[in-house]
């Protein structure tokens, strides 16, 4: 019996064995899945901390409650690692490594790189490497592959490598890794059938496409749609701003369009690891080939202008009262990137408060997901406690996140001027309140 089919046959029969490197908030999700879906699965992770928590069925993951690791920890389904080396008996890996980008703008490749080198020294005949981190098209075959399959092994013979991008949503309560259609491509045609039939087994609807290339540009071709539409919604309001229109007017209205037009919607700027993040793998590989991506570039350079349009209107804000930025008492709410998650990576909420910190305000901030902030290396803010009070002594607040815990009418009755950059106020008008 050739590799292939014997990957196969475990697959089907649930012997497989399955690792997912990369224990957080996308390779949590998905060890998970694997478990429950009768594979025994470890979870590696060089923080031990997380492999702690983990093995004493422990979630750290807001989207992954507790009971569920705890009752695949007691039936031995799942278990977790530090230590590459307790790989060497898993039938299939999925890397879920971080990809951040540079000061520079430019990948990061140093955790993919260093996953790929780790488990190169253990893989064996017979294994399926999959690549789920989002990157740069073409990362699969020029980094991964080589790595992997040295001078000794065939791809798509002995060995099987496909890439399948991540789609996870932190928060989202309506999709999982389970209901989320999986894309995948194989370096090989019998690499993508193994690829398929792993996660076949954990996902509902699998989509085939013919390369690992074509499989991470749908990543990215998914979020550099919604960045260069963000874009495009964030510099109509700052358009309508300078007519004296309401943007939310605008957007509301043209949504009634039952055709050509899908409503985004305006804010403080762009936050998460995906969206700030992804179209820029594509923008730097397309500036290796001499092509400038334009739509890309100008729709980061609106989204992240966005946090000093809300300055403006902080400053807007506190002139109406016949007072400066300095010295005045700016109070936050929210500072996660989006609603209902504790994830603070590339939120809008870190630039509002450096620049108010800048320009001599008093700035604190509240957010029930989020009780220490770090702003600097050497500056780490304390989410204060809430209370009609705190809102009372501010002389600004700011609704940076627009968290569902809130209670949106005793803020608007304790706090004498409102910014509103997400629109929470829309069913009614007030002078105190001064929306995007």
């Amino acid at each position: 019996m050739g590799y292939k089919q014997s990957l196969l046959r475990k697959i089907a029969a649930r012997d497989a064995r399955v690792a997912v490197v990369g224990l957080g908030y996308v390779g949590l999700p998905l060890a998970v899945e694997f478990a429950e879906a009768g594979f025994r699965v470890i979870g590696m992770d060089v923080d031990a901390e997380k492999v702690q928590q983990i093995n004493a069925g422990q979630s750290y993951i807001d989207d992954v409650p507790g009971g569920r690791v705890r009752s695949l920890i007691d039936s031995e389904k799942l278990s977790a690692t530090a230590c590459y080396d307790d790989l060497r008996e898993a039938d299939a890996i999925s890397i879920c490594v971080p990809t951040p980008l540079r000061k520079t703008r430019d990948p990061d490749m140093s955790y993919i790189i260093r996953a790929a080198e780790s488990i190169a020294e253990i893989r064996r005949p017979g294994m399926l490497i999959v690549l789920e981190s989002t990157t740069y098209p073409g990362t699969t075959e020029e980094i991964i592959l080589p790595e992997i399959i040295g001078d000794d092994l065939a791809v798509g013979e002995d060995v099987f490598i496909a890439y399948s991008p991540e789609r996870i949503d932190p928060g989202n309560t309506t999709f999982s890794v389970r209901n989320t259609p999986k894309v995948v491509g194989g370096i090989t045609p019998d690499c993508s059938e193994a690829a398929i039939a792993l996660y076949r087994a954990a996902v509902d609807q699998v989509i085939a496409v013919s390369s690992p290339t074509a499989a991470e540009m749908v990543k990215l071709l998914e979020n550099t749609f919604r960045a260069v539409n963000i874009g495009l919604v964030n510099e109509m309001a700052l358009m309508c701003d300078k007519l004296d229109i309401d943007v939310w007017e605008v957007i509301q209205a043209a949504a009634t369009k039952p055709f050509g037009y899908m409503p985004f919607y305006p804010g403080p700027g762009l936050g998460g690891h995906c969206i700030p993040v992804d179209p820029h793998y594509l923008s730097w590989k397309l500036k290796t080939l001499n092509y400038n991506a334009r739509f890309i570039e100008l729709a980061s350079e609106i989204n992240t202008s966005m946090p000093y349009y809300v300055i403006d209107k902080i400053t807007e804000a506190l002139n109406n009262q016949e007072r400066a930025v300095r010295g005045s008492r700016v109070l936050i709410l929210g500072v996660a990137y989006k609603r209902n998650v504790d994830d603070v990576r590339e939120s809008p909420a870190l630039d509002v408060i450096s620049l108010l910190r800048q320009r001599g305000a008093d700035v604190g901030y509240h957010d029930p997901h989020v009780p220490l902030l770090q702003l600097e290396s050497d500056v780490c803010l304390q989410s204060t406690k809430y209370s009609a009070r705190l809102l009372q002594e501010a002389n600004c607040v700011v609704i940076v996140t627009d968290h569902s815990v809130f209670d949106w009418d005793e803020i608007s009755r304790n706090s004498r001027v409102i910014v509103d950059t997400r629109h929470v106020y829309r069913d009614r008008s007030s002078e105190h309140i001064i929306s995007l």
